[in-house]
């Protein structure tokens, strides 16, 4: 899958959020997402490592400590 098919998808999945809205106001967008996208990429980045976190913090671009605490925040650990 590419970026620009994993782009589609977020847009897609928040055209069926907002439609689902009804005309209800939306509230905390960024935070949702950010939760629901996190939350598989740290576990498919981890499983890609092996479970090694320090090779699925240099993956993501983040530092060691962040990635425990992303993983902590998650229950992932």
């Amino acid at each position: 899958m590419s970026k620009n098919n994993i782009e589609q998808s977020v847009r897609d999945s928040l055209g069926i959020y907002f439609q689902d809205l009804d005309g209800s106001n939306p509230h905390d967008v960024y935070d949702m997402v950010i939760s629901c996208v996190e939350k598989p990429l740290l576990e498919v980045v981890l499983e890609q490592a092996g479970g090694n976190q320090s090779l699925a913090a240099e993956y993501l671009g983040i530092n060691r400590n962040t990635l425990r605490k992303k993983l902590q925040q998650h229950g992932l650990l």
